[in-house]
């Protein structure tokens, strides 16, 4: 069963912005606004909300409801209130658009309901960054080759490329499959960076990783 997101927001422009992003960021994810009131104003909509959980639901997946401000999150906690408690769906206590775009990557790589709302809370926190690669790891200096750097959608493939291996990677210490953690690295054109990866598929990841960077991030 694969994640979905409901992103709930007193704007609908800003709900549809939001669900944009981080569409852009892990394509296949199904991803529902559900931003303003039911006249077009400045609020959130009970039934709207309501309404993209239930569509998300019925197509089989799981779903993560993400939320702006303090009331969007009260009527996003009302309408899971309408389901089972054993319903598969969870309210996120995460920022909106960070959370969004972590909890996407974590759902576009297959993790589960509750590895994705993880993933969503974790972006209200620092960045992990653990530090140099072990001894026992291989490592490689890469050179980031495209226009952006390490940023966005560069950042995003290769933590989606990054969580098919079985490997622990990292790049200048943080985690690979984490792309905020990629972007906090703020790497920028022409930036050298070390890629280290210990697990019985580390040699496939590195070789895989470093086609994907040195191709400008083209490949794929």
């Amino acid at each position: 069963m694969t994640v979905g997101l409901v992103i709930v927001s007193h704007s609908a422009k800003l709900a549809e912005g939001v669900v944009e992003v981080a569409g852009q960021m892990a394509a296949g994810v199904p991803l529902r606004a559900a931003g303003g009131t039911g006249d077009g104003g400045i609020g959130t909509s009970f039934d709207a909300v309501l309404a993209a959980i239930t569509g998300l639901l019925a197509g089989g997946h799981e779903v993560v409801v993400l939320t702006d401000l303090g009331s969007a999150t009260m009527t996003a906690q009302a309408a899971r209130e309408m389901f089972d408690a054993d319903a598969p769906v969870r309210v996120a206590d995460a920022p909106l658009v960070e959370g969004a775009v972590a909890a996407a990557v974590a759902a576009r790589i297959g993790r589960g309901l509750d590895a994705v709302v993880r993933a969503a809370e974790d972006a209200a926190r620092a960045p992990d960054v653990r530090g140099p690669a072990p001894s026992s790891a291989l490592t490689r200096v890469l050179t980031l080759v495209n226009d952006v750097g390490l940023h966005a959608r560069p950042a995003a493939r290769l933590a989606n490329l990054a969580a098919e291996f079985d490997a622990t990677i990292t790049v200048d210490g943080a985690d690979a499959t984490s792309v905020l953690s990629l972007m906090s690295l703020d790497l920028g054109r022409g930036a050298q960076f070390e890629l280290a990866a210990e697990g019985p598929q580390a040699a496939m990841a590195l070789d895989a990783m470093e086609r994907l960077v040195t191709s400008g991030f083209t490949i794929g």
